[in-house]
């Protein structure tokens, strides 16, 4: 039977149990979803000692060579979309003696006013009902603890999931991200500003199981490094979320001065706009990557009026996809928040938006003016002088380290 441990005053686990439920839907596919599953995990958990994942039921069982943090555990299973929730656990005989004792031993320092047992009886040829071993085990509980059950607000719920052969023990049951294993729906192009909304975009786009490649656009030489520096912050927190990421930071300061020169105002942002997927495109045909990702909600600012949206999409070679599209400005912010980029976000810095922009522009652009406009352009030109002057930056969760346990570049 595994032993509850502690290192000083600081409690290890060596199991977690993972559970998932999107993925549970898709019958025939489900093996391949979860292989896809597997592989994050290992990926996410790098450096922990992970000595096997193992099917159970369902779920999926891991297990450590050594003692692990609770905390650092949570953290990095948190962020592994295609969980639907986990429990840090501690395995036991699949027997009522050894369940009772091991339940005990668990909450040993434990205090709590209330409490409930919740079980799953996942191994139907267990001898008592889910029903049963909560009452069994509640008794119990309530005889050494004197806390009184509540199985509506309780303080404190004592898991137990019985599986063939194992019964798993936990105090806590953690939400995960839900969706898909990232990987699993094909690469996407991210066009990432530094503002707000193109992070919970991508973070939305990645949740449905997509690997995402981002680019950002900046002014450099008239405008400061300030929005490249915001811009990998913000992919180095993505990362966290599927792994490895590549960020093409491309030139735009001088495509916007040719613009300016040849296009009149009003249409001038519509221009950069399509210019922008341009060059986009180009990037994601050598990355392999299947469509385009952009943060526009509908009607937010000037550039994102349906018939803007509309004449700008044009432009793209691939499908454009618009996760934000339908959402209000709070709506991001606070989701913004939860995933940890508004902080980064709202920080001031100088983007491309902000040069060269009209004080009025047009709200109402139409394909064929555009196109008009365009005429003044050598558009291949342009495109090139973006696409082929990137520069690339590479980022990796959590850190390779090499045999001396120093990162490796």
């Amino acid at each position: 039977m595994q032993k509850f441990r502690r290192s000083g005053n600081v409690p290890v686990m060596r199991s977690a149990l993972v559970r998932y439920h999107e993925i549970a839907l898709k019958r025939g596919n489900r093996a391949w979803f979860v292989e896809h599953l597997k592989k994050n995990l290992s990926t996410a958990l790098r450096g922990m000692g992970l000595r096997e994942i193992r099917n159970a039921s369902g779920r999926l069982l891991l297990n450590f060579n050594h003692d692990v943090p609770p905390e650092e555990l949570t953290g990095r299973l948190s962020r592994v979309f295609g969980i639907a929730n986990f429990s840090l656990v501690e395995r036991t005989d699949a027997d009522m003696s050894s369940l009772g004792a091991y339940v005990l031993e668990t909450l040993q320092g434990q205090s709590f006013d209330s409490f409930r047992v919740e079980t799953r009886r996942v191994d139907k040829r267990f001898p008592l009902t889910s029903n049963d071993i909560n009452r069994e085990l509640g008794a119990l509980v309530k005889a050494h603890s004197g806390a009184r059950v509540d199985l509506t607000r309780p303080e404190l719920t004592v898991s137990v999931e019985i599986l063939p052969s194992s019964a798993f023990v936990s105090l806590r049951r953690v939400p995960g991200p839900g969706g898909l294993p990232v990987g699993a729906s094909g690469r996407l192009v991210s066009l990432i500003s530094g503002g707000i909304d193109s992070p919970v975009a991508s973070y939305r786009m990645m949740q449905r199981g997509c690997r995402l490649i981002f680019v950002h656009f900046h002014s450099s030489p008239f405008l400061d490094r300030s929005s490249q520096e915001k811009s990998k912050a913000l992919v180095e927190m993505l990362t966290r979320y599927q792994f490895v990421s590549r960020l093409y930071l491309v030139p735009f300061g001088e495509i916007q001065r040719r613009i300016v020169a040849a296009v009149l105002r009003p249409l001038r942002v519509v221009i950069y706009r399509r210019m922008m997927l341009r060059i986009a495109s180009v990037i994601a045909a050598k990355e392999r990557a299947r469509a385009l990702v952009t943060g526009e909600s509908l009607a937010q600012v000037a550039s994102q009026t349906l018939p803007n949206i509309a004449v700008i999409e044009e432009a793209a070679r691939l499908p454009v996809l618009r996760p934000l599209i339908g959402m209000d400005k709070q709506e991001i912010i606070d989701q913004a928040m939860s995933i940890g980029t508004f902080e980064t976000s709202v920080q001031p810095d100088q983007d491309c938006c902000q040069l060269f922009v009209p004080k009025h522009p047009a709200v109402k652009a139409t394909l064929r003016r555009a196109r008009e406009a365009e005429a003044a352009l050598d558009l291949e030109e342009l495109t090139g002088l973006g696409a082929d002057h990137v520069e690339i930056e590479r980022f990796h969760y959590p850190e390779p380290k090499d045999e001396h346990g120093l990162h490796v570049a």
